[in-house]
């Protein structure tokens, strides 16, 4: 089962620079998209499957931040026209993003060729590791998790807060294997007679 973990962060002046910048191309890539969605939709045609890669000739600087991040903004946008096609009165169109909302990004964990994985967790420093930024962050980690990290996301939110959610991979606890308590069996001794017809002799 699947189990997020919030915490806050506190990344050094480089490193809030750097996540600006992934705010930032996530934010060009969705709109982007959106833009020509609409523009094909105005025209009566299919809206085509496209991915980032298809912006990166154009705009060189999207190639800088983690591309699983501007991956995560293709799913994310696919998965909100899907909705808005089946139900449209709920969901309602997708709208353009600006800076001055909630910054967010999602990048998901790998295991590299060493057996590292691109996101860490110290919780005994207190500190985050994410693709691409190559620095500890500082986190206030209050609270641990075992399980394997399957994403996280960072947000910064409209007071210049930053935070992170971890989604874990953890053991169901209703699929646990229960250790076998000790069981003492009692035998009524003076009962001679059993179901399988043995009789069990009297202790003098």
């Amino acid at each position: 089962m699947l189990k997020a973990y919030k915490y806050r962060i506190y990344p050094s002046d480089k490193q809030k620079e750097f996540l600006e910048k992934i705010f930032g191309c996530c934010r060009f890539v969705w709109n982007k998209m959106l833009e020509e969605k609409l523009e094909t939709l105005e025209q009566g045609k299919k809206i085509p499957r496209v991915t980032p890669a298809k912006y990166k000739k154009e705009y060189p600087f999207l190639k800088e931040v983690d591309s699983l991040a501007l991956a995560n903004v293709q799913l994310n946008q696919e998965k909100a026209f899907r909705d808005y096609f089946k139900n449209p009165k709920h969901f309602g169109m997708s709208k353009f993003k600006k800076k001055k909302d909630k910054q967010s990004y999602t990048t998901n964990n790998q295991i590299l060729p060493n057996g590292n994985e691109t996101i860490r967790v110290d919780f005994e420093e207190g500190f985050i590791y994410l693709p691409k930024i190559k620095e500890w962050i500082k986190a206030v980690l209050h609270r641990g998790f075992e399980g394997r990290i399957k994403s996280v996301t960072v947000v910064k939110t409209k007071s210049g807060r930053y935070y992170v959610s971890i989604l874990v991979e953890v053991q169901d606890p209703r699929n646990e294997i229960k250790e076998p308590s000790n069981l003492v069996c009692g035998i009524d001794l003076e009962n001679r007679g059993e179901r399988e017809g043995a009789v069990i002799p009297s202790i003098h």
